[in-house]
């Protein structure tokens, strides 16, 4: 199986988001194989438990904006990893110290990346 059209424009959405929060080393991985009810995976990494709330408050905001209902929010009030579910997509926002500790690419290692666009930044 392959992600799902709509995963993908969650993932799309949700990449940009956690972007626009300076979230670094965004990588989507396709587990709609291994895992029937979710399509994709985006792990993305924060600097600070600061940063790392603020970029899942985004992801959150955005995805709601755009219809995606949360049906599952862990891990907030750490700010070491939260995972958001939005059902198809799953997103995994750690802080960076933890993110190497779980290291869920490895993990996830056979499951195919789904690629993402990210805006440009501008010069000022």
């Amino acid at each position: 199986m392959t992600a799902s059209a709509p995963a993908r424009e969650l993932l799309q959405l949700a990449a940009e988001a956690a972007d626009s929060k300076a979230a670094t080393d965004l990588v989507a991985l396709d587990v709609s194989g291994p895992l029937p009810l979710v399509d994709v995976f985006l792990i993305a990494s924060g600097n600070s438990e600061r940063n790392v709330m603020a970029i899942a408050a985004e992801v959150e905001d955005r995805l709601n904006e755009a219809g995606a209902k949360t049906i599952r929010r862990e891990g907030r009030s750490e700010g070491h990893w939260v995972l958001l579910d939005f059902g198809d997509l799953v997103v995994h926002v750690f802080h960076e110290e933890d993110r190497v500790y779980y290291s869920l690419e490895r993990l996830w290692k056979d499951c195919p990346t789904v690629p993402f666009a990210l805006p440009v930044a501008s010069e000022a």
